[in-house]
């Protein structure tokens, strides 16, 4: 019985640990997080709940594959690193642009603007812009790297750590879509279509740091 006590109360810390990892990560101000408070603001809490739950999946998804394995794979093959090292911030650039034509009423990707006016399918942008950065497999599998050398946790405990991330994931992301919703009746529409824009430069912004910090 205190085994089994002990074992539920390390199976209890190794998920905390994980989760406070991934709050650390989620502070990182990134696109995920203007696209959930953006769709909050001007679609509603209903509506930045399916990204939520969309980012949530992938997150969920990488972490699973690092487990497996795949983080390793692809970081052995350079041409890999580097098709998907320009992969991602290629599709931010794009969705960056067509979010900010989008906000003076120029369609340039009709399915997939990040612009919250007119659509719905926020759970495919955030999967779509979570799926860009494929890399985040490689990242993952060198932090369950490290907590096998370090911390000497089985696969059931990385199982428990990667839940703990994937947790701060949903919850962050949660938290963000109510303050969204909550400051939305004193947004005015011009401002609204200001975050538009100011979510597309970010983007654009963001993709161009990955590219100098990835190739130069």
């Amino acid at each position: 019985m205190l085994s089994a006590n002990k074992g539920q109360e390390l199976n209890y810390k190794v998920l905390i640990s994980g989760f406070r990892f991934g709050m650390i990560l989620q502070l990182a101000i990134g696109p995920i997080f203007l696209l959930v408070l953006q769709t909050a603001i001007t679609k509603g809490f209903s509506q930045a709940m399916l990204g939520v739950l969309g980012v949530t999946l992938v997150d969920a998804v990488f972490v699973l594959a690092a487990i497996f394995g795949l983080g390793a794979v692809i970081n052995r093959s350079e041409n890999a690193k580097k098709l998907l090292g320009y992969l991602g911030p290629l599709v931010l650039i794009v969705f960056g642009l067509s979010t900010i034509l989008g906000s003076f009423g120029i369609t340039f990707l009709p399915t997939f603007s990040l612009s919250a006016d007119g659509t719905s399918n926020i759970f495919l942008k955030t999967v779509i812009l979570t799926v860009s950065s494929p890399l985040t497999i490689v990242f993952w599998a060198g932090v369950f790297s490290s907590k096998i050398v370090e911390d000497k946790l089985s696969r059931k405990s990385l199982y428990l750590f990667g839940l703990g991330a994937v947790l701060s994931t949903l919850i962050f992301t949660t938290l963000v879509a109510l303050v969204g919703d909550s400051i939305s009746a004193v947004i005015s529409e011009s401002i609204q279509k200001s975050l538009n824009v100011i979510v597309g430069l970010f983007l654009i912004g963001f993709a161009i740091r990955t590219y100098i910090n990835r190739f130069t």
